[in-house]
């Protein structure tokens, strides 16, 4: 049933991409296991073209030099959905940019569609329903089982004929540019790269004293440590919460450990010693080298400022019922008290202000600059 949907030797690739070349559009999706592995990768990578769906296993061909250039090919759209996640890995494992994109989630933003996962979106268009339980499988696991190959395989059928439809329905409304724009800004995402401490990552964190979080950084090293060395998630060596509450109780004895009940008895028994040493060498840090964590104050509004910041939040929510895009997407808060700081009256003070995208200052100028004067 599956033999010629998988593609598993560098020759079939060749042949594939070959045939890649020659197409306007091509679905794509993948799927992970980083809720398995220490290190997630992409483990399946699927592509629909006028032919149907088929899969890449990267696992066993390391080399996608052939698959590249269609992927950057400007002249082969790229249909996705919800691409943010798939655009970072495909670079972070391959270095491969995604050029000339089409997203059916971002799309469907701007057709104010509420339910966009897409299986909201093939039960809405094409009364389908897929089954999402493989989800969160472990997809580094080979053989694939028919189940995981057609559950993939799904993903990507559909999305060519989705896209078609969404963007007739975009052109409709006239909002086809205002979508291309935010596809492209999509296509620049990346994972960051940086050697900060751990806890600036940690929920939570910035409600500690600098001595719990000399702690958290030391115990947050241990755990990130062990979970490398087992090949396994974070989450499944200790959980954050019990981090958490590790840092601020700081026992420093297996009894002390067993009584605030931060750890199973399991956990304890594998990673209590771990523990008990991470939090006696953060105890041992000098006041003067604890780590402080980067208090970001909040911006004083003078009377003026706050009121315009009230103005064009409730000018945003009248645009939002208006167009049926999401308040948020259609303006976020960070804008807005740009925007109320700067104080523009007019278009061309509007533009100088650094954020707002094309599609946005289409929509919004007029009433953002009405707001402002309102406010004079």
């Amino acid at each position: 049933m599956f033999e010629n949907t998988i593609i598993n030797t560098q020759n079939q690739l060749e042949n594939k991409c070959k045939n890649l070349k020659n197409e306007k559009k091509i679905a794509v999706d993948l799927e992970a296991d980083s809720m398995y592995h220490f290190k997630e990768k992409i483990c399946v990578i699927q592509i629909a073209d006028s032919r149907g769906p088929f899969i890449i296993d990267p696992l066993i061909i390391n080399n996608l030099s052939f698959l590249e250039p269609i992927l950057e090919d400007s002249k082969i759209t790229k249909i996705f959905h919800g691409a943010d996640f798939d655009i970072r890995s495909f670079y972070r494992d391959y270095n491969i940019k995604i050029n000339n994109l089409f997203d059916t989630e971002i799309a469907s933003r701007f057709l104010g569609i509420k339910e966009r996962s897409l299986a909201a979106l093939l039960k809405k268009y094409f009364n389908i329903s897929i089954d999402k339980t493989l989800q969160k499988t472990d997809w580094s696991k080979r053989p694939l089982s028919k189940k995981m190959i057609l559950y993939s395989l799904t993903d990507v059928k559909y999305l060519i004929e989705l896209s078609e439809i969404l963007k007739k329905e975009l052109i409709n409304i006239k909002r086809l540019e205002w979508a291309k724009e935010e596809f492209e800004l999509q296509t620049r995402v990346r994972y960051e790269n940086n050697n900060t401490p751990l806890f600036l990552k940690f929920k939570g964190a910035g409600k500690m004293n600098r001595k719990s979080l000399g702690i958290l950084e030391n115990l947050l090293k241990m755990r990130q440590k062990i979970a490398k060395q087992k090949n396994r998630p974070l989450f499944k060596i200790i959980s954050s919460n019990s981090i958490a509450k590790l840092a601020y109780e700081k026992p420093i004895s297996i009894t002390q450990l067993k009584k605030i009940k931060a750890l199973s008895p399991i956990e304890i028994k594998i990673y209590g010693n771990a523990c008990i040493k991470a939090i006696l060498m953060g105890l041992e840090i000098k006041d003067e080298n604890l780590p402080l964590y980067p208090q970001k104050k909040k911006p004083e509004f003078n009377p003026n400022v706050s009121g315009r910041i009230k103005a064009l939040k409730k000018m945003r929510l009248e645009k939002s019922k208006e167009t049926g895009i999401e308040s948020g997407f259609l303006i976020n808060n960070n804008l807005i008290i740009a925007i109320a700081n700067k104080f523009p009256l007019n278009k061309e003070e509007l533009i100088k202000i650094k954020g707002m995208k094309n599609w946005q200052k289409q929509i919004l100028s007029n009433n953002i600059i009405e707001t402002m004067k309102k406010c004079d």
